[in-house]
């Protein structure tokens, strides 16, 4: 038997499980967590910032099973990681599955009951008979806060709940004790759903999200929607959901499948992005699962192409400059957590976690991040009127800009003419972006009047992408890609 069955023994008396007492506030002095900023929606309902003032662009990793599937040190090695590359947000699941343990043997619940969560007096890390499932997961979210990440919470996966017969109480109980231990730490969102559509179980999320909100009102809440579908559908007027979020997907341009007409998107996550922003009340919202590094196209067959990162930066940068208020990668073995000992990885995995951590797309979402706040953050918007010819699929050519820069990105490096002057100075200096690799070629200062046509360097192909960046001259900003991210993002391993 686990050990963790022997330890009911030790665990708080039923009639006092929902007595709501903070696990953490049991933590020893030496593993206090550092305090995070608090993150809210910006005054003009379009992205996050810190509660400061400061830009807060959401770069999110997939680590769906981190709870359940690594140990203390090997969580630690992960968030490091993830650190030094500038992820500052990771997606975990609380409950992915029943029954439930990790990977020291821990139950989540007695008997796979959600009203019974296998909680211990004590969590004393050398003391494995008093280190409980909820006191790693504690541990986890504090060591992501030493490394300025926060942890973005789904209290339980959409399949368990659509699998299962849970009732509304039950849920709301169980997420009002998750919502009770985890309130006081800065360093959380939540996630409500879990690759799920919002019509399937709705009285569950509701039930969930409005619990949430009324027990934990610091933190934000999105929900985490079924494949090719967004939470703005069912939930965009819930006073609980705080942003949208929306899941592109992981099929080709050629992978349709049933889906109707007016919904399908392919690849163009863009697209999703615009609708969100055009709803009222405005909300910010993103793409919280584009199509994963090293991951079959389509996802279950794995004799289809893999995705590539070429394909993850296309994904970023299209749905960034349409509007977003950050994006989520993912990578197929990290998500999942592959380790030798598994005897068959999902989705043909073809490397190991701690391999995976290094595949390249990682190295390049730091890179997005220092040019977005290389210029004036908050005034961006997406703006289809600067580019003629924008193109379709993977031709497209997206456009935003500020009032004195410009942004236009190409992800098969085709030359395309840009309508000058829609930004003040009557001249402009122009840039070349590489966003593999975070360097700024100059390509010199030109009047900012009629049409220009801008070809990128190299031949055009899939993955040969560049971002065109144009200032007001007179305006001096820094190279493009030279913000100062003083919170340890160097996009490098250190």
């Amino acid at each position: 038997m686990l050990k963790s069955i022997n330890k009911a023994k030790k665990i708080f008396p039923s009639y006092l499980i929902f007595i709501l007492i903070p696990l953490n506030l049991f933590y020893s002095g030496s593993y206090a967590q550092t305090i995070p900023q608090k993150i809210v929606v910006s005054p003009n309902k379009r992205f996050l910032q810190y509660e400061t003032g400061t830009p807060f662009l959401w770069q999110g990793d997939t680590a769906w099973h981190l709870f359940n599937k690594l140990t203390r040190e090997e969580a630690k090695q992960y968030l490091r990681n993830r650190a030094v590359k500038g992820f500052n947000v990771i997606q975990c699941m609380v409950i992915p599955h029943f029954p439930l343990t990790n990977i020291y043997g821990d139950s989540a619940f007695i008997n796979s009951n959600p009203l019974e969560p296998l909680v211990t007096s004590g969590n004393n890390y050398e003391d494995t008979d008093q280190y409980d499932y909820w006191d790693h997961i504690t541990f986890i979210i504090d060591e992501a806060a030493r490394n300025n990440i926060y942890v973005a919470l789904v209290p339980i996966w959409g399949s368990v709940v659509k699998s299962s017969k849970f009732t509304v109480t039950q849920m709301e109980k169980y997420a009002g004790w998750l919502a009770s231990m985890m309130k006081c730490k800065a360093n959380i969102f939540w996630i409500n759903g879990g690759d799920i559509r919002g019509d399937i179980k709705p009285e569950i999320w509701t039930a969930i999200g409005n619990t949430l909100r009324k027990t934990d009102p610091s933190h934000l809440i999105t929900f985490h929607p079924f494949g090719r579908t967004q939470s703005s559908t069912w939930f965009h007027n819930a006073e609980w959901l705080d942003f949208n979020m929306f899941q592109s997907g992981h099929r080709a341009y050629d992978q349709r499948k049933g889906d109707g007409a007016e919904s399908w998107k392919g690849e163009d996550n863009w697209r999703y992005v615009l609708e969100d922003l055009a709803l009222q009340p405005q909300k910010p919202t993103l793409d919280g699962e584009p199509s994963y590094e090293n991951i079959p196209k389509g996802l279950h067959d794995t004799t289809q192409p893999y995705w590539q990162a070429g394909d993850c930066r296309r994904y970023m940068y299209w749905s960034l400059f349409a509007g977003s208020l950050g994006h989520t990668y993912g990578d197929n073995a990290v998500m999942q957590f592959y380790k030798p000992a598994d005897t068959k990885p999902a989705y043909g995995a073809k490397n190991f976690w701690y391999e995976a951590i290094d595949d390249s797309g990682s190295f390049q979402i730091c890179y997005a991040t220092k040019l977005l706040l290389s210029r004036p953050f908050f005034e961006r918007v997406y703006d289809s009127t600067l580019v003629i010819n924008q193109g379709t699929r993977y031709n497209f050519i997206i456009t935003a800009r500020g009032n004195e820069y410009l942004f236009a990105y190409t992800y098969t490096g085709r030359g395309f003419k840009i309508k000058m002057g829609r930004i003040s100075g009557s001249k402009v200096k122009a840039w070349w972006y590489n966003p593999r690799n975070g360097i700024a070629q100059l390509i010199g200062t030109i009047k900012n009047c009629g049409i220009k046509l801008f070809t990128p360097p190299g031949k055009e192909e899939n993955g040969n992408d560049w971002v065109l960046v144009l200032d007001d001259a007179s305006k001096k900003f820094p190279i493009p890609g030279a913000a100062n991210l003083s919170d340890n993002k160097s996009c490098r391993i250190e």
